[in-house]
């Protein structure tokens, strides 16, 4: 039997964008605009948060962390950065904070396998530290394949490493379940329907920012109706395409959220979809309409909230 070689390299985030908060009252500015504590984030963690507005939707999703006191990183979906960047600009009013796009100075990179371990050695998940003049994150194993996420300046030379596909690593992102705003998703999902307080991307103590009261409602009068859940399906799917459901073709039962090509299955891809949990009761879901590819449901790398009585 032949063994498959294990992932391993670097490649250039070119889907992903890097945005800059800088000045005396950059933390308290982010802490009053995300969902999740900037204020206790420290020099040594990264976060997920959420940009949301006042109705309680997802405008951007972001992993933050600070590089340096007073100056913090953001790095996001390039699709939505320049309207998130105008939009959390327009609050920034007298407060001493200056947020601009870092991508003409910085690169992000994403790192796999033997890479990330060397990069990451010691660090917890969503641990940080100075690297290179720059940033390393680590980021949750994906089936037990380990990954980093490096902010290097621009003028510095690409490390040392062999070459990684970024479709693989977009594939790695989608396994891991950890939902990514873009253009087609902006003003769709309140936090929980994405599971993002399950994997760490909300913080329901901290004080309010935009869309507060509707996530803390949600969250406490048990009205979530809709997750979000991992399927394959054997066709390219695309973030904001519709899913319906076999005993309702006329009303979509729920929106694909990030999707990646499957590797070694030609015109498949492998897709996080956010749906009615009604819908998983039976019957089946169906890509674009009701008579297009079936999704077939894989295992998320978390448990859910009551997933036994969900998934039952």
């Amino acid at each position: 039997m032949t063994m498959q070689p294990i992932p391993d390299g670097l490649v250039v985030l070119t889907h992903w964008g890097l945005m800059r908060a800088r000045g005396a009252d950059a933390v308290k500015f982010l802490q009053g605009q995300l969902t999740n504590d900037i204020a206790t984030l420290g020099a040594d963690r990264a976060r997920l948060a959420g940009f949301c507005s006042a109705k309680g939707r997802l405008q951007a999703s972001f992993v933050v962390w600070q590089f340096a006191p007073d100056d913090l990183l953001l790095a996001c979906h390039a699709s939505v950065l320049p309207a998130t960047l105008k939009r959390l600009s327009m609050f920034v009013l007298r407060a001493q904070c200056k947020l601009s796009d870092a991508g003409s100075e910085w690169r992000l990179l994403g790192a796999v396998g033997a890479t990330a371990r060397h990069w990451t050695a010691d660090l917890p998940v969503w641990g940080q530290r100075a690297a290179a003049g720059g940033s390393t994150v680590r980021l949750p194993d994906v089936d037990g394949l380990p990954r980093a996420l490096l902010a290097q300046p621009l003028a510095e030379s690409l490390p040392s490493a062999p070459d990684f596909a970024l479709d693989a690593w977009r594939l790695l992102e989608v396994r891991s379940a950890i939902p990514v705003i873009e253009a087609a998703t902006v003003d769709q999902f309140v936090p929980q329907m994405l599971n993002y307080e399950v994997v760490g991307g909300v913080d329901f103590q901290k004080g309010c920012y935009p869309g507060q009261e509707v996530v803390a409602r949600s969250q406490y009068r048990g009205t979530i109706k809709r997750r979000m859940f991992l399927f394959a399906v054997d066709e390219a799917g695309h973030a904001g395409q519709e899913v319906f459901h076999s005993a309702d073709p006329a009303q979509p039962a729920g929106m694909v959220v990030n999707a990646a090509l499957q590797a070694g299955a030609p015109g498949s891809s492998v897709v996080l979809v956010e749906v009615k949990l009604a819908a998983l009761e039976g019957g089946s879901l169906h890509l674009g309409h009701a008579g297009g590819p079936t999704l077939r449901q894989l295992e998320l790398p978390y448990p859910l909230p009551g997933e036994a009585a969900l998934l039952a």
